[in-house]
């Protein structure tokens, strides 16, 4: 557990870990024999966060429910696209008809642009221990409002198009 994750206070390393593994222990005393203790702020921030009201954690997990389903939603309407409906955190990864999800995203942030804007992906590649996976998926972070998720929905379903054309096009060439 984190002050970070649980509280949204990014930057904060205050945290905790709970087990009966005596290697994970052991490992996890090691690492954290080489850290310096976390800042004086990040404690007292820890400590004051320590008392909030259980009303705030079912507001922000409502919230964060809320955006889930709503990006599961239009990620599920695309076209080619496939992804989960996730039970935790705030990330949803998505297969999305694709050549290279590296390559995608380095298009998005490069040469595309709707209305002055696009979209900022994590490629999958990264997450993956197995070389060849995640080559076409990639993670998408719901911590936008909703307005914003759903402008980033339109967003990509117009790069997807883009994309998906550019590929077939590029295929027709390569093949005379």
């Amino acid at each position: 557990d984190s002050v970070s994750k649980r509280y949204s206070a990014c930057g904060a390393r205050v945290g905790a870990i709970v087990t009966r593994n005596l290697d994970v222990l052991t490992t996890v005393n090691k690492y954290a024999e080489t850290r310096l203790s976390p800042p004086s702020y990040g404690q007292m921030l820890a400590e004051a966060l320590i008392d909030t009201d259980d009303v705030y954690f079912e507001t922000v997990k409502a919230e964060y429910r809320h955006r889930r389903d709503l990006l599961y939603r239009r990620l599920s309407a695309m076209p080619g696209v496939v992804c989960y409906l996730p039970d935790g955190a705030f990330y949803v990864f998505a297969r999305l008809p694709i050549d290279d999800c590296e390559r995608f995203c380095q298009w998005l942030l490069e040469d595309f642009s709707h209305d002055n804007q696009t979209v900022m992906l994590a490629p999958g590649k990264g997450f993956y221990a197995t070389p060849g996976l995640g080559e076409q998926e990639v993670r998408f972070a719901y911590v936008l409002n909703e307005n914003d998720l759903n402008l980033a929905m339109n967003c990509l379903e117009l790069a997807l198009q883009e994309y998906t054309a550019a590929l077939k096009a590029e295929k027709m060439n390569a093949q005379g």
